[in-house]
């Protein structure tokens, strides 16, 4: 008897469990349409009708009653991923923690919970991809950017699976001994330096752009023995490069063995200048810092469209390779002052420095938490490191 009723008891707590979860939700959807939470694939929680898992019913610090804030509620149950997206090189919207840039957190009719498909997704960012092209990978072309890249994490530049060359002979297997690389006198490598892994207007993914000697077939301009090797190599054509390159700042890493490589594709590119990716790409691979704060700050300097703008490309006799003193820099569009502004130039001496008081003594170009890009608040900590008597 004492048996039967235990079993009754343990039947009953979880008859009563189940009813009062299923309650739960109907509770909820009572204002909440049902038909927003079912869909071809449904998140865990929302099928099992655990609306509390993700939501307070009554209260909550964040929009959407939700019990946490942004990717932090996702890692409270995807623990792991939390640990695994933290390593190399880290997809933009994971690093800010935006997965619901991607993600729907109830129901969705695509797998993953993406909110549309797959190149739709990346397609939403990468918009520059989108544009159809005459030649197109077929990967790329099935919509399929999951057979290349890593969506979230990976050890590899662009989130690639595997190092590009190691990607590319994983199918095309022949590569070496097929079409154009018949003869080729050295192991096949850099594939990217001529064609483009998603689409190009030419044959075979060549990229739109060619170096002349690589249109013209003499590749013993710049390779064979009796060359230069390195940067050394291009100056031999580019000369007019070489004072500017040995600047004072200037992008000539000590220990690379081709500085102009580093951004440059010397075979072939997608535009006039063959730089191996469009625009502000091409400095972010080695400027991740400051491209991350930039992304992150709340007030950015928004006219200003290219690096270049501000930068030389090569080499300058400035600090931080700029093309011209700072102020002067800064006053090639800020033409006009207010009626009342802090002095700068050489006359105007930072106290706690003793150099000569700049724009960026009180503005962070690169971004900032504070309006008009201060380095610190206006309201008292920024005047307060030099006025400090007031």
């Amino acid at each position: 008897m004492r048996r039967l009723f235990i079993i009754l008891l343990i039947f009953g707590l979880f008859t009563g469990l189940a009813c009062s979860v299923a309650l739960a939700s109907e509770v909820c959807y009572k204002c909440h349409d049902k038909k927003n939470f079912t869909g071809k694939f449904t998140h865990g929680p929302v099928s099992q009708g655990k609306c509390g898992d993700c939501h307070n019913p009554h209260v909550a610090k964040y929009p959407g009653l939700l019990q946490g804030e942004g990717a932090a509620l996702c890692y409270s149950c995807h623990k792991r991923a939390k640990t695994e997206f933290a390593k190399g090189v880290v997809h933009q919207p994971v690093r800010d923690g935006k997965c619901l840039g991607c993600h729907a957190p109830h129901a969705a009719g695509h797998d993953g919970l993406l909110r549309k498909n797959l190149a739709e997704t990346c397609f939403v960012c990468h918009q520059e991809m989108a544009k159809p092209q005459a030649v197109s990978h077929k990967p790329f072309a099935q919509g399929q950017c999951t057979v290349c890249h890593q969506p979230h994490q990976a050890k590899n530049d662009q989130l690639l699976k595997m190092e590009a060359d190691a990607l590319c002979l994983s199918c095309h297997q022949q590569a070496q001994g097929s079409a154009g690389h018949r003869g080729f006198p050295r192991k096949l490598s850099g594939c990217l330096s001529c064609h483009n892994p998603h689409g190009s207007s030419r044959k075979g993914l060549v990229r739109q752009h060619l170096h002349q000697p690589f249109a013209e077939k003499k590749c013993d301009s710049c390779h064979g023995a009796q060359h230069n090797t390195g940067s050394e190599a291009c100056l031999r054509c580019h000369a007019g490069m070489k004072t500017t390159m040995m600047a004072p700042h200037n992008h000539m890493f000590a220990g690379t063995e081709n500085g102009c490589i580093l951004c440059h594709s010397p075979h072939a590119g997608d535009d006039k200048k063959m730089l191996k990716t469009s625009g502000n790409k091409v400095c972010q691979p080695c400027h991740q810092d400051t491209f991350s704060r930039y992304a992150q700050s709340q007030h950015r300097h928004p006219p200003v469209s290219s690096c270049s703008d501000c930068h030389e490309v090569h080499g300058s006799d400035r600090l931080a390779m700029l093309r011209d003193d700072g102020n002067q820099v800064c006053s090639r569009c800020h033409l006009t002052q207010g009626k009342f502004s802090h002095p700068v130039g050489d006359k105007v001496i930072d106290q706690r420095t003793g150099q000569m008081m700049t724009c960026v003594t009180c503005h962070d170009p690169m971004g900032s938490p504070h309006r008009y890009h201060l380095v610190l608040s206006a309201k008292k900590e920024l005047c307060t490191q030099c006025h400090r008597s007031y």
